[in-house]
């Protein structure tokens, strides 16, 4: 990896990450804050455009800067684990059973989509 791209992969990184916290709060202001619809909806979306660009015939660097760095930075496993535990630790079980899943299984079936997507380019 050349200086040039681990630049840009910072920077790209910076803003997934800055995106991620616009559509999280957009989304929490339209929704509330019962359920963490916010980062449901970034890690899903995110695992689809990573799907897409897994299946494109896109050069190394690119992949790097837009699947590493962007997406990377826009997607957050952390906080779907600690958000878990936070609903379990209110007493939402329910909640907390269905958003793990939902993340889980809704990022795989997410990507799968975008792969199948990317692929036909």
């Amino acid at each position: 990896m050349t200086p040039l791209v681990f630049a840009a992969v910072a920077v790209a990184g910076g803003v997934g990450a800055a995106l991620r916290f616009l559509l999280d709060t957009a989304v929490r202001r339209a929704t509330g804050e019962r359920f963490p619809w916010g980062i449901l909806v970034v890690n899903l979306t995110g695992a689809f455009a990573l799907g897409i660009l897994s299946g494109l015939p896109a050069d190394e660097a690119w992949r790097w800067i837009v699947g590493t760095g962007l997406l990377g930075g826009y997607t957050t496993f952390s906080a779907v684990a600690v958000t878990t535990v936070l609903l379990a630790e209110e007493g939402r079980s329910r909640a907390a059973t269905a958003y793990a899943l939902v993340s889980f299984v809704g990022s795989v079936v997410a990507a799968a989509a975008g792969l199948a997507l990317g692929s036909l380019f």
